[in-house]
C-alpha cells in the first residue's frame, strides 16, 4: 500500500506545476545595482544549530542558497552539487537512475541526508532488482542547503558519520517581504540531456497573523543520455535503456503568529517519481542461468510524504532559555519495484517471471531546541541543548512469480527463493538523545570554543512474522540496546581582523542497522544461511580538521586539512565457516578499519568592490585532494574521489548574467592498485546565463559540457570495472553537450 499521508498531500498537486524564483541575501550581498554578487562571509545553522557567520564556525561548511541554485539550473542532486568539488552523487545505469551522496569518501547511510530537520529514509539494496535510494528531495521547494563536511554525530546523532545534508524548504515570508501580502509565480523548464519538460506554480499570501504557500511541481522526461553508441539489445549495449519518466511534488505550509516573536508553523509535503524501463541490456543469453532474455521491463515507484507541526519563540527571557524551537511529525516513504521477464530456458521452456520488491519506512518524531545566552565579565556563553527522539517502523518485502507460458501453470518458486521472502524482519528501532553545546567568547570573539556532547540511546526491536519464519526456519533474531556519547570541541581564533584559525575533534558513530543486525537468508538448495549478529558494535570515527580563512571586503578563501579514521565499519554478509547442517554461515561483521585525509580550498572575489571599473565580475573556486585507505586490508578506497576541482567567472548586473563555469578531475590511479580501470582526469565547461527581460520575468539558458567531451565520474562504475573489461565502459559515460532552458514570471 502506498503510505496514506502521500494521497494527503499530493491531493493538492496540479498535473502541471513547479515554483517560482526567490533570492537570498546575505550579510555582505552585493547591492541591487551590482547585481548578484558573491556572498563572502554566509549565515549558516547547520554547523552548530545556531545561526553563524561562516567564518565563526569550527568547522567545513558549503552554502548554496535559492539565487545560486537559479544561476546554476539546479533541477536534481547532481545539478545542485556539481560545483562542489569532496560532495559528489553517485548514479546509477539501467534503471535506478541517482545514487547516494558521498562527502569526503563516505556515502550510503553514513551520511545525514534531512530536510527541514527530519532524516530522509534510509538507503537500502539487495541484488539486481531491488534498490532503494534516498532521492527524496524536490529542488524546486528549497530555499538553501547547507552541508557539513565531517562527523557531526556530536549534534544529529547516528548517520552522521561522514556529514550532513541539511535541505531547507521555502516559507511565505519568502515571497511576502515589504509589505506584499499575495503573490503568484509560475516556472517552465526544458533540459535536452533527458528530454525532460518541467512545470510549477507558487502561491503565498500573508497577513497580520496568518500567512501561507502552496508549491506544486511535475516533471517528466526519457532516459538520461550518456556518450555511448552501442544500442545493441544485450549486455554489450552501452546506449542507456529505453524509459520513460514522470514526477510530481507538493509543499504546504500554513503559519500562525500570534505575536512578532512566535510563530506556529503546519508543513504537508509530498513528493512521487514513477519510471518504467525497457531494460535492454539484460537481453539475450545469460551465462549464470543458460536462459535467453526475450524481454525485460521495469516499473518503479519512490513515494514520500511528511507532516509536520511546529513552535518556534525567539524572545522568551526566561531562566531556562532566550528562545526555543520544537516540532512534531510523521513521514512515511515508501519504494516499490516491479521486473517482468519473458526468456526461454536452457530446457527451451518458455515462462515468463515476475519480481517485485517494496521498502517501507514509517517515521514519529518530536524534536526540541533551546537556546540561552550568559555573560561573566569578557566571556559569553551561548549554549544550545535539546532532545531528539524517533520511532521508525521499517518493513521489506520481495514477491514473486514464474508461469510457464507452453502450459499456463504457476509457482512461487524462483530460485533460490521461495517467494514470498524478507531479507530481514520487520523492525522497530527508537532513538533518543540528548545533546549540549556551549559557543564559549572571549576578548568579545576573538576566540571562540566550543565543545559539545550528545547521548544517543538506540533500541532495535525485530518482529518475526510469517514471512520472515517460514523463509528463515530456526533463525534467531536478537534485540539491540545500545547508549552511546558522542563528544566533540571546535575552536576560531580571530588573529586578525580579516583573517582566523579554526579546527577541532568530533566524534562521529552510526548505529547497527537493522538489516545487518539480522540479515534473513536461507537457501537449503544452495546450501548456505546468513544469521544475526548480537555483539555487532557501533561504527565509529575520530575526525580532525584544521583550516585558516580570510574574509575581507571583496575576497574570501579558505583553506583546510582533515583527517577522518573509521572504525568497526560493517561489512554485510561474510563468510563466517560451516554449521551443523553443514550449511555455509554468513554474517554481518564488525572487520573493516580505514582512514581518508585530504585537504580543501575555497575561494572567491567580488573585483567591483576592489575597482568600480570592475563592478558585477566575480570569480570563485574550489578545489579537494583526498587519499582513503582500507586499514584491514592495506587497500585504497573506491569510494573516495580524486583531485577535483572547480572554477566560475560570472558577470552579473541588475538585467543580465552569465557565467563560464569550468568542472576538472585527476585520473582516478589508485583504481590501478586493485586492478580496475582508473576513470580518466577530465575538464568540462559550462556557460550559463540569465535574463529579467521585464519586472517579475526570467529566463535562464545553460549549455553544459560545451565541448561536448567524453568523460566519466568516478562514483559512477559500479564497484569498479576490471582493467581488461572496459568494453561496455561508455554505458556508464556522463551526457554529452546539453541544454537547459527555463522561463519563471511572478507578481
Amino acid at each position: 500500500m502506498r503510505p496514506s499521508l502521500l494521497s494527503l498531500a499530493l491531493a493538492l498537486a496540479l498535473p502541471g506545476a513547479g515554483s517560482a524564483q526567490t533570492t537570498s541575501t546575505g550579510p555582505m550581498a552585493a547591492n541591487e545595482s551590482d547585481g548578484a554578487a558573491i556572498e563572502l562571509d554566509p549565515v549558516v545553522v547547520t554547523a552548530t544549530r545556531t545561526a553563524r557567520a561562516t567564518s565563526d564556525v569550527p568547522n567545513t561548511v558549503d552554502v548554496i542558497d535559492r539565487q545560486r541554485m537559479d544561476d546554476t539550473m539546479v533541477n536534481d542532486l547532481r545539478d545542485l552539487l556539481r560545483y562542489e568539488p569532496g560532495v559528489s552523487v553517485t548514479a546509477g545505469v539501467g534503471r535506478f537512475g541517482l545514487g547516494d551522496i558521498r562527502i569526503r569518501g563516505l556515502g550510503g547511510n553514513r551520511v545525514r541526508i534531512q530536510t527541514d530537520g527530519i532524516a530522509v529514509s534510509d538507503a537500502f539494496t539487495i541484488g539486481s532488482f531491488s534498490n532503494a535510494n534516498r532521492n527524496f528531495v524536490d529542488m524546486d521547494t528549497l530555499k538553501r542547503v547547507e552541508i557539513v563536511r565531517g562527523p557531526t554525530s556530536s549534534l544529529y546523532g547516528s548517520d552522521a558519520l561522514g556529514g550532513v545534508v541539511s535541505f531547507v524548504t521555502k516559507d511565505p515570508s519568502d515571497y511576502l517581504d515589504a509589505g506584499k501580502d499575495a503573490y503568484f509565480g509560475f516556472k517552465l523548464g526544458a533540459e535536452s540531456d533527458w528530454s525532460g519538460l518541467s512545470a510549477g506554480a507558487t502561491g503565498a499570501f500573508g497577513g497580520e497573523r496568518w500567512s501561507g504557500l502552496v508549491t506544486v511541481n511535475h516533471r517528466q522526461g526519457q532516459e538520461m543520455r550518456n556518450q555511448g553508441d552501442d544500442d545493441a539489445r544485450d549486455a554489450s549495449r552501452t546506449r542507456p535503456n529505453p524509459q520513460e519518466i514522470d514526477g510530481r511534488s507538493v509543499l504546504g505550509k500554513l503559519v500562525y503568529a500570534p505575536s512578532a516573536n512566535q510563530r506556529f508553523k503546519l508543513t504537508v509535503e509530498g513528493n512521487e517519481d514513477n519510471t518504467d524501463t525497457d531494460v535492454l541490456s539484460s537481453l539475450g543469453f545469460q551465462s549464470l542461468t543458460r536462459a535467453t532474455n526475450l524481454s525485460v521491463t521495469g516499473s518503479d515507484q519512490q513515494t514520500r510524504a511528511r507532516i509536520s507541526l511546529g513552535h518556534e519563540v525567539d524572545a522568551l527571557s526566561a531562566g531556562f532559555a532566550d528562545s526555543f524551537d520544537w516540532q512534531v511529525y510523521r513521514q512515511d516513504s515508501e519504494t516499490t519495484q516491479d521486473t517482468r521477464e519473458v526468456r526461454r530456458t536452457a530446457a527451451q521452456v518458455n515462462e515468463q517471471r515476475d519480481r517485485s520488491f517494496n521498502f517501507d519506512q514509517r517515521q514519529y518524531g518530536v524534536q526540541a531546541n533551546f537556546f540561552k545566552s550568559l555573560s561573566a565579565g569578557n566571556v559569553r556563553h551561548d549554549i544550545s541543548y535539546g532532545l531528539d527522539v524517533s520511532r521508525t517502523q521499517t518493513q521489506q518485502k520481495r514477491d514473486g512469480m514464474v508461469t510457464n507460458l507452453d502450459t499456463g501453470r504457476t509457482s512461487n518458486a524462483m530460485l533460490p527463493d521461495v517467494f514470498p521472502v524478507r531479507d530481514f524482519p520487520n523492525s522497530r528501532t527508537t532513538n533518543a538523545a540528548l545533546y549540549l553545546q556551549d559557543e564559549i567568547s572571549f576578548s568579545e570573539g576573538g576566540f571562540r570554543l566550543v565543545p559539545g556532547v550528545r547521548i544517543d540511546r538506540y533500541e532495535l526491536q525485530p518482529e518475526v512474522d510469517a514471512i520472515f519464519a517460514a523463509d528463515n526456519p530456526g533463525v534467531a533474531v536478537v534485540e539491540v540496546t545500545d547508549t552511546n556519547v558522542s563528544p566533540k570541541l571546535g575552536a576560531v581564533w580571530h588573529f586578525a581582523p580579516e583573517w582566523s584559525l579554526f579546527g577541532g575533534y568530533s566524534r562521529g558513530f552510526r548505529a547497527p542497522p537493522y538489516n545487518d543486525v539480522n540479515i534473513g537468508f536461507t537457501n537449503l538448495m544452495f546450501g548456505y544461511t546468513a544469521i544475526a549478529n548480537p555483539d555487532l558494535k557501533p561504527e565509529t570515527s575520530d575526525g580532525y580538521e584544521a583550516g585558516v580563512r580570510f574574509t575581507g571586503d571583496a575576497t574570501y578563501a579558505s583553506l583546510s586539512g582533515y583527517y577522518n579514521r573509521y572504525r568497526d565499519l560493517i561489512e554485510s554478509f561474510q563468510f563466517v565457516g560451516i554449521n551443523d547442517e553443514g550449511l555455509q554461515v554468513f554474517q554481518s561483521r564488525n572487520v573493516a578499519d580505514a582512514n581518508i585525509r585530504g585537504a580543501e580550498l575555497k575561494a572567491g572575489v567580488d573585483f567591483g568592490r576592489l575597482d568600480p571599473r570592475w563592478t558585477a565580475w566575480s570569480l570563485r573556486g574550489a578545489a579537494t585532494w583526498s587519499r582513503g585507505r582500507n586499514e584491514t586490508e592495506d587497500l585504497p578506497l573506491q569510494s573516495v574521489d580524486p583531485l577535483t576541482a572547480s572554477l566560475g567567472l560570472a558577470y552579473d548586473r541588475d538585467r543580465w548574467g552569465a557565467e563560464l563555469a569550468g568542472r576538472f578531475a585527476q585520473r582516478k590511479r589508485d583504481m590501478e592498485q586493485l586492478g580496475l580501470y582508473a576513470t580518466p582526469g577530465f575538464g568540462v565547461l559550462d556557460l550559463m546565463a540569465h535574463w529579467n527581460f521585464a519586472p517579475g520575468a526570467r529566463i535562464n539558458a545553460g549549455v553544459f559540457n560545451l565541448g561536448d567531451r567524453k568523460y566519466w565520474e568516478s562514483g559512477d562504475l559500479p564497484n569498479g570495472i576490471a582493467v581488461g573489461g572496459t568494453a561496455v565502459l561508455d554505458r556508464y559515460s556522463s551526457p554529452g553537450r546539453s541544454l537547459s532552458l527555463s522561463f519563471t514570471a511572478s507578481w
